[in-house]
């Protein structure tokens, strides 16, 4: 816990010193395993860009995914996701994707792989203007308990990832890197939270833009198969 404050710490001054400013991430999760194989997944975000307090950032998604093996899962989502301007809708977002996840551990230690391929279509208001994106994303995901073997209630968790984004027909096509670290802890058999920072560097032929997040999630994990194995605990990073 001091490392990780001390951590903050260290971010914050960066920042600072950097001229750049915290923002806001925020979300809640629900992953609900309605069959052996199949679960349902929805999460709604709000997030605070230009201004920590002040959203003007929001997206609502969810899908289906199947447990093709233990560690083998793929899903189908869609989602909704708007982002304002000077207090007023700037651009909407339809989008659809398909994901896989393939973890492994290595003694204590969890690796998840998710590679996901994304179609979205914008619409801007202001302007009636039109577009369509391709986007493409691979994770990179460890975790690590810290006061047992493996993740069950009581778990405090440390997690860090490094995700990478490509897209089509936008330049450039290596788009954005999003390296996250920070601490969770499972509660109990349906809730988990989690929270830590997020650094985000976007890559625009503009010039690129370098973000800074404070991410807090709840995470909600309902069973409702009765199963009596021993049970997983869904805690995603941002996304």
């Amino acid at each position: 816990m001091k490392l990780f404050l001390s951590l903050n710490l260290f971010f914050t001054i960066t920042i600072v010193n950097a001229q750049e400013h915290i923002s806001s991430f925020n979300a809640l999760t629900v992953n609900y395993k309605f069959h052996p194989k199949f679960f349902l997944y929805a999460e709604g975000q709000l997030r605070g860009n230009e201004d920590y307090t002040y959203p003007d950032y929001y997206e609502l998604k969810g899908g289906l995914g199947y447990n093709l093996t233990k560690n083998h899962k793929p899903f189908v989502g869609l989602g909704r996701y708007v982002t304002y301007k000077n207090h007023s809708l700037s651009k909407e977002e339809f989008r659809v994707w398909l994901q896989d996840v393939i973890d492994f551990k290595k003694g204590i230690v969890k690796f998840e792989n998710r590679f996901r391929a994304e179609k979205s279509w914008f619409y801007e208001p202001k302007s009636e203007k039109s577009s369509e994106r391709m986007r493409y994303r691979y994770r990179l995901n460890i975790t690590v308990p810290l006061n047992a073997k493996s993740v069950k209630p009581g778990t405090l968790f440390t997690n860090v990832y490094d995700e990478v984004f490509f897209v089509s027909p936008n330049k450039p096509t290596f788009a954005r890197n999003r390296v996250y670290g920070g601490l969770g802890y499972q509660i109990d058999e349906n809730f988990g939270m989690v929270g830590g920072y997020l650094w985000q560097r976007e890559f625009e032929a503009a010039g690129n833009k370098n973000l800074h997040f404070i991410y807090l999630a709840l995470n909600i994990n309902i069973d409702g198969t009765k199963n009596n194995e021993t049970k997983s605990y869904h805690f995603p990073g941002a996304d």
